[in-house]
């Protein structure tokens, strides 16, 4: 009976012991987190650099890649880099994910604006993909698929919200 009582305190000391090996510590889920969140914003980048110069066309279908509006152009980003459905429309989109402070930007968040410096209606107009060191990727007008800088810019003063969805 001794033996056995003890080779159960055997097996169950190492059970517990394997398990604290293979068990995560708390702050490790975060850091994998964090770790698995900039892979998928670095893939948003990287797929969103693929589209640089492609033109401008306000309304366009977002099936298409000759064009892109600034909605089409994040839903297609998203879509192709990690499998996120984004509504089609920029107002849409703003209502996804969870409210990111200017502040607090990071890379692959969404990146909502009004429709100029001097208006005082904060009707969103506009989407861009913050891309990091200061630079927003997006489309508009005539440079199409383009980066731009975002802080002390008119982009910064036209700035609404901004959304983390992934």
């Amino acid at each position: 009976m001794k033996l056995h009582k003890g080779l159960i305190g055997v097996l169950m000391g190492l059970t517990l012991g394997f398990t604290a090996i293979v068990a995560p510590l708390p702050g490790d889920q975060n850091v994998a987190h964090a770790a698995w969140t900039q892979a998928k914003a670095d893939k948003v980048i990287t797929t969103g650099k693929k589209y640089l110069g492609t033109p401008y066309k306000f309304g366009v279908s977002s099936s298409t890649t000759r064009v892109f509006d600034c909605s089409s152009f994040t839903k297609r980003v998203f879509d192709v880099a990690v499998g996120k459905s984004l509504p089609r429309t920029s107002r849409d989109q703003a209502k996804k994910g969870v409210s990111v402070s200017k502040s607090n930007l990071k890379k692959g968040d969404l990146i909502f604006f009004k429709a100029s410096t001097t208006t005082t209606n904060k009707r969103i107009t506009h989407v861009a993909i913050y891309a990091g060191n200061n630079k927003i990727l997006h489309t508009y007008g005539k440079p199409g698929v383009t980066f731009t800088s975002f802080k002390g810019t008119s982009w910064e003063k036209r700035f609404v919200s901004a959304r983390r969805v992934l």
